[in-house]
């Protein structure tokens, strides 16, 4: 029997090796860094400060949104000045996510992450000592460098901390990183709103933000297998050399596609609910918040599926494919407000799927640890790409048709291609 159990464990610890998913054409090789020997066990207490600075640098995508209102009275922003400070922190994501993620992979994944920490550190607190618009705004630029750093870097010190075997779960927790900052911020807002106004959100952030410092710096032993810059990161198949595979370009527009539908949610629920059924603040941010927390046992989900040898091309289509027929549902008023806000909550926690997808992918692709960093770049600019694309085109098309079943062409849209781009990397052994 115990004989029995050990095979058990040691077939699907092979079946979890990076080599097994390759297809015959596959040029993927483990290299020392991704062997199993090369670890005895995860480090959960350096795999959860990790998960504490993604989480802790995502509450600063959230925190405005909730804050707008006291923001805008304080500092006298115009509607303009106001869009500015909102959508200032996904200025180098969009800009230059691919390249900071060339850049962590020269510098130093731990050095690049402490940095970004840092900075957003610097950032939050920044915006306590404001007194203008100036200020506030460069705040917010800061904030956005320390959430690219932080997200490039993240899962290069996860794949350091963790062995083989535990890897694609604990990169699919990482893929929750956004969802649960934001619904962090998005939770404890009512309370903070009424003691001390954005400045106790703010500063709550500025705690989290340095006790996770902390924690990094507290564990940077445990990061060992990324030292800084080494000559490989250079050559010819060293960080970039991974840009000329068409894989990493399918998963990273598939991100991109997600992230339009998930963000047009985001910014359509509330305002809906606000002007088309006119519900209290309170209660919109309560129904926001459970939307958007649906995301991360969904990323949860696709780590346990990609854990059980599911193929990322199948998740990718079938689940851009659900996302296609519930959209339809949500943007469309043939059915209830229950069963449409039911479709809300479910299009968000099936779509978690496809982050987990999508950036547990880098450590299997990747065949030096730079490249885990350059990949995450791409994967984060695509992302932020489809995110700050998606509110603009959906607002123009319902102010052109002057009704809300407009921005399903949008999303729509971009389920049609998920399901085509999961397609294709099925076809091609992913």
């Amino acid at each position: 029997m115990r004989a029995a159990t050990r095979e058990s464990w040691r077939t699907m610890y092979k079946n979890d090796m990076p080599e097994a998913n390759c297809t015959p054409n596959c040029t993927h090789q483990v290299t020392d860094w991704q062997s199993p020997a090369g670890r005895a066990a995860t480090s959960w207490f350096a795999v959860a400060a990790v998960l504490l600075c993604g989480t802790a640098v995502a509450m600063n995508l959230g925190k405005v949104a909730v804050a707008m209102s006291q923001l805008r009275r304080e500092f006298g922003l115009s509607l303009v000045e106001a869009s500015y400070l909102s959508s200032m922190i996904n200025t180098l994501a969009v800009t230059c996510g691919l390249i900071i993620g060339l850049l962590a992979g020269r510098t130093g994944t731990l050095r690049m992450c402490v940095g970004g920490m840092l900075v957003s550190v610097l950032g939050t607190a920044g915006a306590l000592a404001a007194s203008g618009t100036t200020l506030l705004l460069v705040s917010r630029f800061l904030e956005g460098a320390g959430l690219v750093c932080v997200a490039v870097s993240g899962p290069s010190l996860l794949t350091a901390a963790t062995t083989t075997y535990d890897r694609r779960i604990v990169l699919s927790m990482w893929s929750a990183y956004v969802p649960a900052g934001v619904g962090l911020a998005m939770l404890i807002s009512p309370l903070t709103m009424e003691h001390g106004g954005w400045h106790t959100l703010w500063l709550i952030t500025a705690v989290l933000l340095a006790g996770a410092l902390l924690a990094i710096l507290l564990n940077r032993s445990q990061y060992r297998s990324h030292p800084a810059p080494n000559a490989a990161a250079s050559r010819p198949d060293g960080a970039g050399s991974m840009l000329t595979s068409a894989a990493p370009w399918m998963l990273a527009l598939a991100m991109g596609t997600w992230s339009l539908q998930h963000f047009a949610l985001i910014i359509w629920l509330p305002t809906f609910l606000a002007e088309q059924r006119s519900l209290e603040p309170g209660l919109i941010a309560v129904l926001c918040c459970v939307m958007v927390l649906a995301n991360v046992p969904g990323n949860l989900l696709g780590g346990l599926l990609l854990h059980r040898g599911h193929g990322r091309g199948t998740l990718i289509a079938s689940t851009s494919a659900f996302a296609l027929l519930a959209g339809a549902g949500v943007y469309h008023d043939v059915l209830g407000d229950t069963q449409r806000y039911a479709l809300c909550v479910a299009l968000s926690f099936a779509g978690g799927v496809i982050p987990a997808a999508v950036f547990s992918s880098s450590a299997v692709l990747a065949r030096t640890p730079a490249q885990i960093a350059t990949l995450q770049g791409l994967f984060m600019q695509c992302s932020n790409l489809g995110s700050f694309m998606g509110p603009p085109v959906i607002a123009w098309l319902v102010a052109g048709s002057g009704h809300w079943q407009a921005g399903y062409a949008a999303t729509g849209s971009a389920a049609v291609v998920g399901v085509a781009l999961g397609l294709m990397l099925h076809k091609t052994g992913h």
